[in-house]
Order: C-alpha cells, then sequence, then structure tokens
C-alpha cells in the first residue's frame, strides 16, 4: 500500500516557501535544509532556491569554522563577523528578490549541492 503524493504547490505557494527558505536562511542552514528536503518534490522554484540558499549556508559555516580556528588570532573574530553580516545581508537581497519572481545566486557560495 502506498502513500499519495503530496500535492503540487502552487505558483504562490512556491514562490513563498523559496522566499522563506532565503529568509529564514538568517538562523542558519537548518530553516533552509527542511524546506528543502520537505518540499523540493512539491515546487520548482523552491527546490532550486532552497538549495541554493542551503549551499550559501553551508559555505557561511565553514568560513565560521576557519574563523572560529583562527580565533588565536584576531583575523578569526573578524571572519565570524562577517559572515553573520554576509549572512544578513545576502539573505534579504535574495528575499526580495525570490519574492520578486526572480532567481538569486548568492556570490561567494560553494555550490555542494548540486
Amino acid at each position: 500500500m502506498s502513500t499519495p503524493a503530496a500535492p503540487q504547490l502552487s505558483e504562490a505557494e512556491d514562490r513563498n516557501y523559496a522566499g522563506l527558505a532565503q529568509i529564514l536562511g538568517i538562523l542558519g542552514f537548518l530553516p533552509s535544509l527542511i524546506i528543502w528536503l520537505v518540499f523540493k518534490d512539491r515546487g520548482p522554484k523552491t527546490d532550486v532556491m532552497a538549495k541554493e540558499a542551503l549551499n550559501f549556508q553551508i559555505t557561511m559555516i565553514i568560513v565560521e569554522v576557519v574563523g572560529w580556528v583562527l580565533t588565536v588570532v584576531f583575523i578569526g573574530t573578524l571572519l565570524i563577523l562577517a559572515a553573520w553580516i554576509l549572512r544578513l545581508i545576502f539573505s534579504i537581497i535574495a528575499f526580495t528578490k525570490v519574492q520578486a519572481g526572480e532567481d538569486y545566486k548568492y556570490p561567494l557560495t560553494i555550490r555542494i549541492i548540486k
């Protein structure tokens, strides 16, 4: 006995979940990961944009880890601060672009999840 497939998202829902994956990235990678895992098969825009947000958040985590390692010298603290500021700014920019119906590619991103 198979379970019925979840219904596809409407265009508005697809755009909204894609936008949420961007703006909730301010809180870290988990919101983007959850949105991508739950909705990737239900909305094409959510699949692409949540994956993009997730890759950016993973990149920022890598920068923060390097920053923590380098806290013995002052540069580590600056890296952690820069990652936080970049996460805030680019997540807001991405949210506004996605809500306007555009795709957004984060700069400085390692695309780990294809």
